[in-house]
């Protein structure tokens, strides 16, 4: 399957644009959390344990699928598990693609992860900026996007950011009828260097749920940690 593409969308208000399209060079579609409304052909919804039963849609066509911590999970932990790879729904939905359909092309839309005080956050208005609560997974989005960037690529897989919007998420820009843009540099120092060190401090919880075992983890190590990863890859 690694001639596949893979859009992935978020909930980010310019994941509207995907509304307009009449074509699309993409395989699949997974949509996260509420994105499942933004297009009717997407594939698979991606969504947490605790995403409401309301906001779901009430039908599934027969190519459509919910997707959900049994699934994503045991992906997820191929890869390191929730505490390296940080813990929303934006980073699990990539792993999850990268794991499942081991595609050619990752693209996002909507996962920005970028919300100004005073204009609107997500396409369906306010919500809640889940990837900016106190969590310590996330104190660098931009390391653990350089993170996923660096895991895709040595899979094969070239990941990039269809938005033109200001976005935490570190990857190449990408316009729709224009050829993939040219790969990002990656440090194999410092990457042996994240890699090992994840290795060392064996932050690893297999249910998922990091947080129930957060005594374990050290604020300044996950700092350093963070660090390797921004140096790892570079424009």
């Amino acid at each position: 399957m690694q001639d596949l593409s893979v859009l992935i969308l978020g909930s980010g208000p310019n994941v509207l644009e995907a509304r307009e399209w009449t074509e699309h060079p993409f395989d699949k579609i997974v949509a996260i959390n509420n994105a499942w409304a933004v297009r009717e052909d997407w594939d698979d919804l991606i969504y947490p344990f605790d995403f409401p039963d309301d906001r779901r849609p009430n039908a599934l066509q027969s190519h459509q699928r919910f997707v959900t911590q049994e699934d994503f999970v045991p992906v997820q932990n191929e890869f390191g598990g929730f505490l390296y790879a940080g813990g929303t729904m934006a980073f699990t939905a990539g792993y999850w693609v990268l794991g499942h359909y081991k595609p050619a092309h990752i693209a996002f839309l909507g996962c920005d992860m970028h919300y100004p005080k005073q204009s609107q956050t997500h396409f369906y208005g306010t919500g809640e900026a889940d990837p900016l609560r106190d969590d310590v997974s996330l104190r660098s989005l931009e390391a653990k996007a350089n993170r996923f960037y660096v895991h895709a690529m040595a899979e094969g897989c070239a990941v990039t950011n269809l938005s033109s919007d200001p976005s935490r998420l570190t990857f190449p820009r990408f316009v729709l009828g224009r050829d993939l843009p040219e790969a990002l540099k990656i440090d194999a120092r410092k990457t042996q260097s994240a890699r090992k060190r994840e290795v060392e401090l064996n932050y690893f919880t297999p249910s998922g749920k990091y947080w129930e075992e957060i005594h374990r983890f050290d604020p300044q190590e996950i700092a350093l940690l963070d660090q390797l990863w921004l140096q790892a890859v570079s424009a």
